[in-house]
């Protein structure tokens, strides 16, 4: 249990193992949690426009039911890997738990290109114990084909089975600014913890895709921040006097990229991470601040709206430097939590305001954040090991409950 993660599994595994020693957890119940519950894999036959069938195939990880059915989104990735969807079945299990939601964790991958297939590809490829909703390259259109098909497996109308539906078909309003706005309500508590004035902060996001798009316009508009720096996967922009959000999306619409946009300097995305700022958002790839540039970090606030963008060893690193970071499957857990809405809507069939959705939302970030602190405040440990001490914490409470251990 103690060699050093070489992969996001291994990743995962390391900062459950650190969280167990500290809690001096039951051997039983540590190794059914370092293991997914269960985990499927299979062929997906799909007739492609040109009359062939091409096989795909896919991943659904199950990790762990004890404080309800999995909830986790469904990737479509040309590079899809099973030690992936084990990874981020693992911190949704821990995000569910920190949130403090009646869910257990789980993820779903294909492997397929979806910009190189058509919608009818897409649609041909695609409630109480497996929830799924999107993630990588699908969207609320192939949630809604994917619930239309299960109702036609079960002759109802199923709109619990799934959620990030449209809401015309039972999806939730609040749900597509979601992710960002649940991160930009623990970045306020961070900032107040901190005595940082978000009005007078600049933010450098890194991804520019939904979670980095809509954090930069929220952190603007809610708090009135200055962003300086974006990028996306083909490289960066910076102005020191601020960008303006939405112009910066529309460009990326008809130029496919954020880079030579105009009134700004085009960098990449390594000099971005390390631009002086008081808010870093990760917002893209995995494991970006490693050990090897986690020195030259100099903003006060890293707020990971990406998943597992920070090694262990570079974790360690920005704890020594005084680098506040708010992990993962707590920054970004403003998605699993509405979604968590969407499905609690759907099986009572009465539907909510975007209003009580943001209020809801607001109370249950500032609450797990709150309880994350805490915990961090009173061993002397950072954010993300607080974070696992307080999820692992209730789903271990849930399993001896239930008799698992």
């Amino acid at each position: 249990m103690n060699k050093k993660p070489t992969t996001l599994f291994e990743m995962a595994q390391a900062q459950l193992d650190e969280a167990a020693g500290i809690l001096n957890l039951d051997s039983g119940i540590h190794a059914i949690l370092r293991e997914p519950m269960k985990e499927f894999h299979v062929s997906i036959p799909v007739k492609m426009d040109n009359g062939q069938t091409k096989v795909f195939k896919g991943f659904r990880v199950q990790y762990n039911n004890a404080r309800g059915p999995c909830k986790g989104g469904i990737r479509f990735h040309p590079e899809e890997t099973v030690d992936v969807v084990k990874a981020l079945a693992a911190w949704m299990t821990w995000k569910c738990a920190t949130v403090d939601i009646p869910l257990g964790g789980g993820k779903g991958g294909v492997i397929c290109n979806p910009k190189e297939m058509s919608n009818g590809e897409l649609e041909r490829l695609g409630p109480d114990r497996d929830i799924p909703a999107p993630d990588v390259y699908t969207n609320p259109q192939i949630m809604g084909w994917m619930m239309d098909e299960y109702s036609k497996l079960t002759g109802y109308c199923s709109p619990g089975v799934i959620t990030g539906k449209p809401v015309a078909i039972g999806g939730s309003l609040g749900r597509g600014d979601a992710t960002a706005r649940g991160g930009v309500y623990t970045i306020i508590e961070a900032a107040k913890h901190l005595n940082i004035d978000l009005s007078k902060a600049t933010v450098a996001i890194q991804g520019y895709g939904n979670a980095g798009s809509y954090a930069a316009i929220l952190m603007r508009e809610m708090v009135g921040s200055k962003i300086v720096a974006v990028s996306d996967s083909k490289g960066g922009i910076y102005n020191q006097k601020g960008l303006d959000p939405h112009r910066v999306s529309q460009h990326k619409i008809e130029t496919g990229s954020v880079i030579n946009f105009p009134q700004a300097e085009n960098i990449s995305n390594a000099e971005l991470l390390e631009l002086k700022v008081e808010v870093l958002c990760p917002a893209g790839l995995e494991t970006v601040i490693t050990e090897k540039n986690a020195p030259r970090i100099k903003a006060r606030i890293i707020a990971e709206l990406a998943n597992g963008p920070t090694t262990p060893a570079a974790d360690e690193i920005l704890y020594k430097n005084g680098i506040f970071s708010i992990p993962d499957f707590l920054c970004n857990a403003g998605g699993v939590t509405v979604s968590y809405f969407e499905w609690v809507q759907a099986l009572n069939r009465l539907f909510w305001e975007e209003d009580e959705v943001h209020q809801r939302l607001g109370k249950i970030m500032t609450k797990a954040f709150q309880a994350v602190l805490a915990e961090s405040l009173k061993r002397k440990i950072n954010m993300r090991l607080a974070a696992y001490i307080v999820a692992v914490t209730r789903v271990a409470e849930a399993m001896r409950l239930r008799g698992w251990a």
